[in-house]
């Protein structure tokens, strides 16, 4: 059988690398790509590879989207921008904490400067004696009504807060009844009312004890019509 032998130009050596790849697109489109690498006695100045882009059903080449994760680089010239923005903002941002801050201070010292209500004023009459007195008492849980201490005060010493009684047994046994309730010391000294004066002759401490007496003796000053 008589031999064939190629042309030397058309002969593959063990050195040409042959790269076939096959692509799908569409279920029927196929693309082949071949890369020889000449050896190195025909090798030229340069040589070319051939890419086969894919290539969708309608025979249109189909865009490659090439994906990189590699992060991205700030270039030096807007970092240090953008460290000079940051810069000059702190002490904007400072400066705005510090007035916030201020502000609330000076509303906190605005109410602990708010002044106390004054406290309410009577008449240094009976008619304001009285009223004190029932102020005081219901503070203190005492019974009584306006009505009730006047009428007594008035039987008793026409208002007078210094009247001194000094003909009755405790008078002679050296505690005379004293002021607008008459009012004699040890039951004074006994049902006296704390936060008024600790003198027997004064308006409101007289009145609020005596008040304070009559309601432990007789359920409340409305109630005594007589000598108690």
């Amino acid at each position: 059988m008589p031999s064939f032998t190629l042309p030397r130009t058309a002969r593959i050596t063990t050195t040409h690398k042959v790269a076939t790849a096959v692509l799908v697109a569409a279920g029927a489109t196929t693309a082949l790509a071949v890369t020889a690498q000449p050896s190195t006695a025909q090798a030229t100045a340069s040589h070319a590879s051939v890419a086969v882009k894919p290539v969708s059903a309608n025979g249109m080449p189909t865009p490659v989207q090439v994906k990189s994760d590699a992060p991205k680089v700030a270039h030096p010239a807007i970092e240090a921008v953008a460290a000079q923005v940051k810069a000059q903002e702190a002490p904007k941002k400072a400066h705005t904490a510090k007035q916030a801050a201020n502000r609330s201070t000076e509303r906190k010292a605005v109410r602990k400067a708010e002044p106390k209500a004054e406290p309410k004023r009577y008449a240094n009459n009976l008619d304001g004696w009285i009223r004190q007195s029932l102020d005081i008492m219901k503070a203190k849980g005492i019974p009584g009504t306006y009505e009730g201490l006047h009428r007594n005060i008035m039987r008793e010493s026409s208002g007078n807060p210094n009247a001194v009684n000094d003909w009755d047994i405790n008078a002679i046994n050296g505690i005379p009844s004293k002021g607008l309730l008459q009012v004699i010391q040890p039951t004074f000294d006994r049902f006296h009312v704390a936060g008024t004066a600790d003198s027997l002759t004064d308006p409101v401490a007289n009145i609020t004890a005596a008040a304070n007496y009559a309601a432990d003796r007789y359920g409340s000053i409305d109630n005594v019509n007589s000598a108690y």
